[in-house]
């Protein structure tokens, strides 16, 4: 994964330091995240809290840092700002309320990435959550201005419909964009998490800062059972 990395930014005219590696280890055992921390993963990604929690209590004496990459229900907040350090999945109003007021009872500062939905439809939502283009802003505005948050960039996943399906670089240029004109009413927010397994490569040549891997790295977990 290492050499696909320095590849695409090889071939993209980047440094390698410029694209951070996000292992997403949903499904995976702690003794997994442990093995990750000793090869140099400084970041691991989970998408469901029912996992992540026990296994991110399991891993605290480890030098990580936990993204939070799933859909995220109000009810699930308090348990995820125990131990997510950046929640990828900002996508409404009232989770960044949710957010805010636990990570001010916790004492944390949480990092948010606002979830950008290039296949918005009509209702202004994706497929796989998020917020269309033009709800960003408003949104943006929201949590810099939310006690316990730190607005930290955008986020994506390529869509499997609309105008950018089987587009990817596309789909990926259009959120540079987009974090482009974000960064000129928050010049911090400079995170933009896109591409994963298949499509890192075109991440890397749009511009992203942090890619999403699990497969690649971790390989596909059998069945149990």
């Amino acid at each position: 994964m290492e050499e696909r990395i320095a590849r695409a930014c090889a071939t993209a005219g980047r440094r390698r330091e410029e694209v951070t590696l996000i292992v997403v280890t949903k499904t995976y055992p702690a003794s997994d995240v442990r093995i990750l921390s000793e090869l140099g993963v400084r970041h691991v990604a989970e998408n469901r809290d029912q996992d992540a929690a026990p296994k991110a209590a399991a891993c605290a004496d480890l030098p990580l840092k936990w993204h939070f990459v799933g859909q995220l229900q109000t009810n699930k907040v308090r348990s995820v700002v125990g131990y997510a350090d950046v929640v990828q999945s900002i996508d409404r109003a009232r989770l960044v309320t949710a957010l805010s007021k636990e990570a001010v009872r916790a004492g944390r500062e949480v990092g948010c990435l606002i979830q950008v939905a290039l296949d918005a439809d009509a209702s202004g939502r994706g497929e796989r959550g998020g917020v269309a283009p033009g709800g960003i802003e408003e949104l943006a505005d929201l949590v810099a201005g939310s006690p316990g948050l730190r607005l930290d960039g955008l986020m994506t996943v390529a869509p499997l419909t609309g105008e950018y399906a089987g587009r990817e670089q596309a789909a990926f240029e259009r959120l540079m964009d987009l974090s482009t004109d974000l960064r000129r009413a928050h010049p911090a927010a400079t995170m933009v998490s896109a591409g994963m397994s298949a499509d890192l490569e075109q991440a890397v040549a749009a511009g992203a800062t942090h890619v999403r891997v699990g497969t690649a790295v971790l390989g596909v977990r059998p069945r149990l059972g």
